[in-house]
């Protein structure tokens, strides 16, 4: 008999042997016997990473997921894609390996639970990468709401509140109170400016129904418009509302030059 086997078939330290359980006070578990129900949507598969014939894709089916809803969004977060959340932040290395063989790169904010893509560029300049995203300037009215919108939520998140709401008769009024001087289509104008609302709510920016009074601000807003970002915005908006500026820092259709841009 080894030093290590004991009469009752059990080691010192009182686990059984392999394939042997000895006088082990051994239970079933809870859960044995349960069926396991293969349409369940939430059932990942363990012993395989196959999903279909031919499959020789190395990632699980919910990271998968969490990759193909990262390509189509402009960012996820733990609050508006919960299960892509998860599985990203579980094994965020095969993703971002993932993305980096399309050119992009994965920019992860553990602390506000927010990621999102972005293009890369090669290092000492020279031919650009293909690109997969639409990579476009916001127009002025999106880009004025993003000043609103990040003022907000800073300044409502320094008095102390842990979420931020907007009302959409108050973000029309600021678009409005940004019109410069020759503007006299008023009708026209709150047409752009319900648009812009739709487009950072469809952005994810804006969080609540789609046709509602009122928004729940995301905060991936602070991740997307940094303070850095938001101070030239600050200035292109004063610039904006004088004869200068105007010429100076926006295209003839309108589109603000602050470097903020739509990547989808």
């Amino acid at each position: 008999m080894s030093e290590l086997d004991t009469a009752d078939g059990q080691t010192p330290g009182g686990y059984p042997l392999h394939g042997d359980t000895g006088d082990a006070d051994l239970h079933e578990p809870s859960w044995a016997g349960e069926a396991i129900d293969a349409d369940d949507p939430d059932r990942e598969l363990s012993s395989t990473v196959a999903l279909f014939e031919g499959d020789e894709g190395g990632l699980e089916v919910d990271q998968r997921r969490a990759l193909v809803v990262l390509l189509k969004q402009r960012f996820i977060s733990a609050r508006t894609h919960p299960k892509e959340w998860r599985a990203l932040i579980r094994q965020p290395r095969p993703i971002r390996a993932r993305l980096n063989d399309l050119f992009l790169e994965l920019h992860l904010d553990a602390d506000r639970e927010v990621a999102y893509k972005r293009q890369v560029n090669p290092e000492g300049g020279g031919r650009p990468f293909p690109t997969l995203l639409y990579d476009a300037p916001w127009g002025r009215e999106d880009t004025i709401l993003l000043v609103y919108l990040r003022s907000r939520f800073r300044s409502e998140q320094a008095a102390g509140a842990d979420r931020v709401f907007v009302d959409r008769d108050d973000m029309v009024e600021f678009v409005d109170q940004h019109r410069p001087p020759h503007a006299t289509d008023q009708s026209g104008d709150r047409k752009r400016a319900a648009r812009a609302i739709e487009a950072l709510y469809k952005a994810g920016l804006l969080i609540g129904a789609s046709t509602g009074e009122r928004f729940e601000v995301s905060n991936a807003i602070e991740v997307l418009l940094p303070m850095e970002k938001l101070t030239e915005l600050l200035a292109w908006l004063r610039a904006e509302n004088s004869t200068a500026g105007d010429a100076e820092l926006t295209d003839p259709d309108g589109a603000a030059h602050a470097d903020v841009h739509d990547e989808s």
